[in-house]
């Protein structure tokens, strides 16, 4: 995993959505993650960082369960000629399926996509 891979990962999510002050960054302690170009992009982006404590696997547990749906869902079913090819279908599925159709039972069998845009809509008047 290289620093590069994240960084443009990170910076793909601030280009297509809005990121709030102070938004938090969580993730292990992995080198990608603590490298001085990395930690320059979250503070240039206003946010936080987080990182849990060595050896704890449960405050990443909502990541595992995304990378076990993935793979069980999609990249174990399928077999990739080209990288591209690879990288072309599992966004197809993140965006075209995981957000935007899968219910979650721990967002309230709501939709990602649902849940991510009521943040960013103001509070309705009674």
């Amino acid at each position: 995993m290289r620093t590069e891979l994240v960084a443009t990962a990170l910076k793909n999510a601030a280009a297509t959505t809005h990121i709030g002050p102070d938004a938090i960054w969580h993730s292990d302690r992995g080198s990608q993650y603590t490298s001085a170009g990395f930690r320059a992009l979250i503070a240039d982006l206003g946010m936080r960082s987080s990182m849990g404590r060595t050896g704890v696997c449960w405050d990443s547990s909502m990541a595992e369960s995304f990378f076990s749906a993935l793979k069980n869902e999609r990249v174990h079913r399928t077999v990739y000629a080209t990288k591209i090819r690879a990288k072309r279908d599992v966004m197809s599925y993140i965006e075209g399926f995981y957000n935007s159709r899968r219910r979650h039972s721990g967002l309230d069998y709501r939709r990602p996509d649902e849940v991510h845009y009521s943040y960013q809509q103001p509070p309705m008047a009674a």
